[in-house]
């Protein structure tokens, strides 16, 4: 089935996601590691990412384990650096994509705070045709619900959906619902795959410059 619309994952395909790269640069690996083993963050972050309160849901976290309060509570505070640079290759997709008619979507893990942060921060995280953020929609992937409500929502065929993701479980996901995926790795394998379908040129795709690149 041809594609119909493009749908991205947000981090680590449109922006880098590391916190552990932040804290290792924050505190040095060493009390990095202590602190992830001693504390799930990441495990705390997908409870912001189903919608609960962002500042409430890390503070509590800092509050409960106070010998490491001070550095839980950077991922609140300096949440941001976490989730940088901006994958300025995937942006270009993203935005020629448009240029050329293509529906794109985006179908994110997101809390509804540092959705509304990163948006402060890159402009094309408001140049999709329909965001589908697990924050505002309470379900969250690789569950089946929220690709069943951007299917439902945006009227498109699952096999005519093409969806990359960083995440193997989140890829697996919407393939058991039949759409076309790619299991992004970079984005110069994501832009061959959508030249691939002719949804992009070699053209339209030669490399931007770096003082033009969206911050």
């Amino acid at each position: 089935m041809a594609v119909e619309a493009v749908v991205f994952d947000i981090g680590n395909v449109l922006i880098e996601w590391n916190p552990e790269r932040f804290y290792d640069a924050e505190i040095g690996p060493e009390r990095r590691r202590a602190l992830f083993d001693a504390v799930d963050l990441h495990a705390i972050n997908e409870r912001v990412d189903q919608g609960e309160n962002f500042r409430q849901t890390i503070y509590h976290a800092a509050d409960s384990h106070p010998d490491h309060g001070d550095h839980i509570r950077l991922w609140h505070d300096r949440w941001i650096e976490m989730a940088s640079p901006a994958i300025d290759r995937s942006v270009q997709a993203l935005r020629t994509l448009r240029a050329n008619g293509v529906p794109v979507y985006a179908l994110s893990n997101f809390g509804v705070e540092t959705f509304a942060q990163a948006q402060e921060v890159y402009d094309f995280l408001h140049e999709f045709d329909r965001p589908y953020i697990s924050g505002h929609l309470r379900e969250i992937k690789p569950y089946a619900r929220i690709y069943e409500i951007l299917e439902s929502d945006s009227g498109t065929a699952p096999g005519a959906l093409l969806f990359a993701d960083d995440r193997a479980d989140n890829i697996a996901a919407a393939a058991a619902r039949g759409w076309q995926t790619h299991l992004f790795d970079g984005p110069e394998g994501w832009i061959d795959r959508l030249i691939a379908e002719g949804l992009l040129t070699r053209d339209q795709m030669a490399p931007i410059p770096q003082d033009k690149a969206d911050a």
